[in-house]
């Protein structure tokens, strides 16, 4: 089943169930896939990349927004953003621990002989592309930055 019948299916749960937070979060990513694929200008699926892409973006989003309102003291206003970022994680693959995350950062590094920071650009692309969906760019930044220096 592909990730958007997959959503879908949980869609219709969420109505039945009447739980308001997931469809809220559920809406939102269908959303984001429709205009995905309209802004292609294709009627074809997205590839699985693509899907991941957005939705770790949605999850981005809410997360951030929940920071700032926490900030903010706005605790009422973050819970909801807080609870439709673990509703849309349930469809992202596992995510990495930052110690597997560092095995694949300093494999790299040592593979296209990395030194210091100038190639920093070289070594994100690479572990990107491989950790995608499995890592925010934010930790794998962090990671790389870490084993440059």
């Amino acid at each position: 089943m592909s990730l958007q019948q997959d959503i879908m299916t949980t869609l219709k749960e969420a109505m039945k169930s009447k739980d308001q937070i997931a469809l809220t979060a559920l809406r939102a990513v269908k959303s984001a896939i429709l205009l995905a694929q309209t802004e292609s200008g294709a009627k074809n699926e997205l590839t699985e990349e693509q899907e991941l892409k957005i939705l770790q973006k949605q999850v981005k989003q809410r997360k951030d927004s929940a920071a700032i309102y926490l900030e903010q003291g706005r605790e009422d206003l973050a819970s909801p953003e807080l609870a439709e970022a673990k509703i849309i994680e349930r469809f992202l693959p596992e995510a990495l621990s930052e110690e597997e995350i560092e095995h694949v950062v300093i494999t790299t590094i040592k593979r296209i002989n990395a030194e210091g920071m100038k190639d920093m650009g070289k070594v994100m692309g690479i572990v990107s592309k491989e950790l995608a969906g499995k890592a925010d760019g934010k930790t794998i930044s962090t990671i790389v930055k870490a084993n440059l220096a």
